[in-house]
């Protein structure tokens, strides 16, 4: 039987994400937010890792009701796309993740001019995965109705396949639930190939989790998730291979709890959650793993 060690939370570290995922007890982590390398777009200062093993590890260590989101793309190699994305999804689904949704993100900025036989490739993948059904989800409601205010009745489709009212009056909200196409501009920075934007990172956190949840991301890169994590009051724990990347996520998350505490965009009030600090701090929440 393996022995419980206390590890500390609220810091990202420096191996391969099997390595960290395999002190965590099972049914550890709320929401994984994590974009990996993908094909031969992104060659991640030199890494790969084995999907199997990690897809295998995260489900064992997301606690039910938890999500995993899954931001990926396909390279187009010999003239054919990949598919290594949908690929991936169904594995998921194989090992007992529910694809929950098949979200797009469309990018509002994309450096991409495609070739002379296909249109542009403007958006990625992002598969929200969940184990069971989600507990947490708290979606987001800023899409304009056009004929807010309006009255009407309700409709069902009867058992004959003929449009039925109800005698119930419903009046349209000002607004409504987004839809599961986000436009959000890409970021670049220079010490990362391919950042994760801080709009995606941080709406992905506010909407399948609450303040005080533990957030993981296995591929942090330049550490977007954990930055996010910290400014929408959640903890979180990160894995990346490279000291590199490490050193400027570190630094990113430093900077993120230097900022002044204010909650994102008004979606959740303030709490009363105790923030961490980064590896380089040396502090941090301490919580429970197995060794």
């Amino acid at each position: 039987m393996k022995q419980a060690v206390e590890q500390e939370v609220n810091k990202i570290y420096c191996e391969n994400c099997i390595d960290t995922m395999a002190r965590m007890p099972s049914e550890f982590i709320d929401l994984t937010v994590t974009s990996p390398p993908y094909d031969n777009l992104r060659t991640y200062n030199g890494y790969s890792f084995d999907f199997e093993k990690v897809a295998s590890e995260l489900f064992r260590v997301t606690k039910r009701g938890g999500v995993v989101v899954w931001v990926v793309a396909d390279a187009t190699i010999d003239g054919s796309e990949t598919g290594t994305s949908f690929k991936q999804a169904l594995y998921f689904k194989s090992i007992g993740f529910n694809i929950g949704d098949t979200m797009i993100w469309r990018k509002s900025n994309p450096f991409n001019w495609g070739s002379n036989y296909y249109y542009p490739q403007c958006f990625e993948y992002m598969f929200v995965l969940c184990k069971g059904t989600p507990t947490r989800f708290n979606l987001m409601r800023d899409r304009a109705i056009i004929n807010a205010g309006k009255q009407f009745y309700q409709t069902r489709r009867g058992t004959d396949d003929r449009m039925e009212y109800d005698n119930k009056k419903v009046t349209l909200a000002e607004v409504g639930k987004r839809y599961n196409v986000w436009d959000i501009a890409v970021e670049s920075q220079p010490e990362h190939p391919a950042p994760f934007p801080k709009q995606l990172a941080s709406d992905h956190i506010i909407s399948w989790s609450n303040a005080g949840d533990l957030v993981y991301d296995p591929f942090m890169g330049s550490g977007t998730t954990a930055a996010m994590a910290v400014r929408n009051e959640r903890n979180f724990i990160g894995s990346e291979i490279s000291q590199e990347y490490c050193d400027i996520a570190n630094e990113r998350v430093r900077r993120e709890c230097a900022r002044p505490r204010q909650m994102n965009l008004g979606y959740e009030q303030e709490s009363n959650l105790a923030r961490g600090t980064t590896a380089a701090d040396g502090e941090g929440r301490r919580g429970m793993m197995n060794e």
